[in-house]
């Protein structure tokens, strides 16, 4: 599919989702929209595997008729049932129902069938529990199908599903369904629905150009970043994953192949579920990501409880947009926590460095962690000064690079990005100011291709460039206390222009010269009128 039709078939969808949505909110509508087009993609992918398991014996069926191909097998099939079913789990990981795929469910909206909305009910309670062996339990919990959002009554609610379900169907019967255009359909979805609504869109959704930059940074060499990308990375890590944007955006530019495994952290379960379907529906197996429902600060994930060294998970790149200065209530016990006691606790007013720190502890000694922060963790004082201090005592502070402001749907505060590595080869730090480099939108600024290759350009080489980017030597920032406000090294002032004299007099005669001949001129009209001229 090409791009164009990629993009068209987004558009479609959302032109659905935008004119069925009524008086339900768009964070609501999202769930379901988005759900139904994950239940499409796993029966399309289940549907052309079983297809080539069964070769010839896959039945031929109408067009027109009731039943999928699937259901009339299963019907013919009943004894070989349970080792197709066994041979399906080896091969895609998972089994879903004749009478639960995309396909049997749009045949009984078209049909306007009573029994739709139970058979959604048994179809996804099925997929959760049973078709991953319990891997993807409770991927469909945000989905209330008994929601009085859909009307007051089953039959009122069945009619609103055979409704959506049947316009989602014609509007994806003119487009390709591999898994590149449905998994770019629901990045496009999730994008306008995180334009709908506003700052809870922060929870969930990395905008395009920001994600961009990070997965640039993090997949090049990180002692010799212009070298250019590394080869693989093992593992990459988002602390904070939401809808996992950031980490398909890395997977895209390592290519399908290039990462080991993919693991996220989320604390929201509408949002953890968003980051489970995104994954599936981009092709990536559930044997290669790992993402964990829990809170990221208080650390509940086990895997990164580890008390062995020897044994602590670590990761080749670790990005996150953590959701901006969070309150959050550190206990007394968290000051010995391994991945604070180094540095302090963040203040309880913002969590910021409790994500920062909580991600670099797992990143590799030769890794490259790339975080998305308000300006404010740059300069404030208190616990977070006293942390900056030892992050760049220590040498782990790599780049500062401001971004403009108004990029993000949940807030028009302008953000940095922080650059860490454990070892990292120059002795100074890089500071790029893009906070002017960016083009006007009607809602959100936009960052062009060219000006996020600009930045990803200045960091690869560390160039400098006057009023843009600045390799600033430890002894200054010492000076400046471990300030790190951008400002105080890159001067965006514009020189002005050298006035000379002989140039502006020369220009003033000229100018005094042209009005006289144009009174000249002018006097002259009105004496032909018989007017006075002027003095």
């Amino acid at each position: 599919m090409t791009e164009q039709n990629q993009k068209q078939l987004g558009k479609t969808l959302w032109a659905i989702a935008d004119q069925l949505r009524g008086s339900m909110d768009a964070d609501d509508f999202r769930d379901y929209m988005l759900s139904f087009l994950f239940l499409r993609y796993l029966s399309d992918n289940y549907e052309a595997a079983a297809q080539k398991e069964l070769g010839a014996d896959y039945p031929k069926v109408d067009a027109e008729a009731k039943q999928v191909p699937l259901a009339v097998w299963y019907a013919a099939n009943a004894a070989d049932v349970p080792a197709f079913e066994k041979q399906m789990r080896r091969k895609v990981h998972y089994v879903i129902q004749p009478e639960h795929l995309w396909s049997s469910v749009a045949n009984m909206a078209r049909t306007q069938d009573g029994e739709l909305l139970n058979m959604l009910q048994a179809g996804f309670k099925y997929i959760e529990n049973e078709s991953f062996e319990s891997t993807f339990a409770g991927l469909f919990s945000e989905i209330d199908l008994a929601s009085p959002k859909l009307g007051k009554g089953y039959a009122e609610r069945n009619a609103v599903l055979c409704m959506v379900i049947q316009k989602i169907a014609e509007g994806l019967a003119d487009f390709s369904t591999d898994i590149d255009a449905l998994g770019d359909a629901y990045e496009y979805l999730i994008g306008q629905f995180a334009a709908g609504s506003g700052k809870k869109a922060g929870e969930f959704y990395t905008p395009q150009q920001i994600s961009d930059i990070l997965s640039n940074i993090v997949t090049l060499d990180s002692q010799e970043p212009k070298t250019g990308a590394k080869q693989r990375l093992e593992s990459v890590m988002d602390v904070a994953c939401g809808s996992g944007s950031l980490l398909l955006n890395v997977r895209k530019r390592m290519g399908p192949h290039g990462i080991g495994k993919i693991y996220g952290q989320e604390k929201n379960i509408t949002t953890y579920n968003l980051a489970r379907m995104n994954m599936l529906l981009h092709g990536v197996k559930d044997t290669e990501f790992e993402i964990f429902h829990g809170d990221t600060l208080t650390n509940e994930w086990d895997k990164l409880r580890e008390l062995n060294p020897a044994k602590k998970p670590s990761f080749d790149a670790i990005v996150a947009n953590p959701p901006f200065s969070l309150r959050w209530d550190p206990t007394e016990a968290m000051a010995d926590d391994v991945r604070f006691k180094n540095h302090g606790l963040a203040p309880k007013s913002a969590a910021d460095f409790a994500f920062l720190l909580h991600g670099f502890h797992f990143l590799k000694d030769e890794g490259v962690m790339a975080i998305i922060l308000p300006h404010g963790v740059l300069f404030r004082g208190g616990a977070e000064e006293r942390i900056r201090t030892k992050l760049l005592k220590d040498g782990h502070i790599d780049t500062v690079i401001g971004l403009p402001s108004n990029l993000f749907y949940s807030t028009g505060i302008p953000v940095c990005i922080l650059v860490l590595k454990k070892c990292k080869k120059p002795d100074d730090v890089l500071f790029i100011n893009a906070a002017d480099h960016f083009e006007k939108g009607k809602r959100q600024n936009q960052l062009s291709e060219a000006h996020i290759a600009k930045i990803i350009d200045t960091y690869k080489n560390r160039t400098e460039e006057a009023r843009y980017s600045r390799r600033v030597d430890m002894s200054e920032i010492e000076k400046n206390d471990f300030n790190l406000n951008i400002s105080r090294y890159i001067s965006t002032a514009v020189v002005e222009k050298e006035i000379i004299l002989e140039d502006v007099h020369r220009d003033l005669v000229k100018i005094e010269s042209d009005i006289a001949t144009a009174k000249a001129k002018h006097n002259a009209f009105l004496v032909e009128l018989g007017l006075k001229p002027l003095p």
